[in-house]
């Protein structure tokens, strides 16, 4: 992690929230105590952060500067509000073409697959605020800067996401091994969300639930699963070849 994506020193982190910088998440020192300390938590409260408790061992491994038991890391982009996007494109005369992230945590495959978003023209990217990937420099600079235009939506949650897709009139399809049908056996042709999990995980039990449709993209070797970024690039690009017939009929 490069000194220029965080932010660290209680008085700093305190300055970085109230100034309303998009942070990624907080590392704060279990037992950290002190007055300023206490102004910290003031001003986190009542605001959506994702912070973790760790060993001060951990925040010496990132950092030998004096980080007062606090270090905030901050987003190399601007987030969307999905509850923005989807009206917009609507109104825009068009079909919602959004795909969510359900537990992806590399950075190198997030940036390939928002690459491949932005080529595509999906309209936004979906990702969990917590147990998700962290948009760094690295993850622009593997998205070849398509993360600075491609809209990154860091929501709640993944299933309220799917929620608020479902009342929105978009069609919510998993691409997950568990399914019986291909990926070629759907039709995406008006709005639609493509959900893709980790590739140790996939697409969590609770979300595939509440997906209106699971596929499965057909393997013949002998290795578990595809990469997460090349699955990813195979669902979007079916979208798009299932659109561009339509079109063309």
């Amino acid at each position: 992690m490069k000194e220029n994506e965080m932010i660290f020193g209680i008085r700093a982190v305190i300055e970085a929230i109230q100034s309303d910088k998009e942070i990624d998440k907080i590392l704060i020192k279990r037992d950290l105590q002190g007055d300023l300390s206490k102004e910290l938590f003031d001003v986190m409260k009542g605001r959506d952060l994702p912070v973790q408790r760790v060993p001060g061992e951990r925040l010496d491994r990132i950092t030998r500067k004096n980080h007062q038991g606090v270090i905030a890391f901050i987003s190399a982009v601007t987030y969307h509000r999905l509850e923005d996007i989807v009206p917009f494109v609507y109104e825009q005369g068009k079909s919602p073409f959004i795909v969510l992230l359900d537990g992806v945590t590399d950075v190198r495959n997030f940036g390939a697959i928002a690459r491949t978003c932005e080529c595509a023209g999906v309209d936004a990217i979906v990702i969990p605020a917590k147990g998700s990937v962290t948009v760094n420099a690295d993850a622009v600079k593997t998205s070849a800067g398509a993360l600075h235009v491609l809209p990154v939506c860091k929501e709640k949650s993944i299933q309220q996401s799917i929620r608020f897709l479902k009342e929105s009139g978009v069609m919510v399809v998993a691409a997950t091994e568990k399914a019986v049908d291909n990926y070629t056996q759907v039709a995406y042709n008006g709005p639609i969300a493509i959900v893709v999990g980790a590739e140790d995980t996939g697409v969590s039990m609770e979300n595939l639930r509440i997906c209106d449709a699971m596929v499965k993209i057909p393997q013949f070797g002998t290795i578990g699963s595809l990469n997460v970024s090349v699955a990813s690039s195979i669902m979007i690009y079916e979208v798009i070849r299932q659109r561009m017939n339509e079109q063309n009929t």
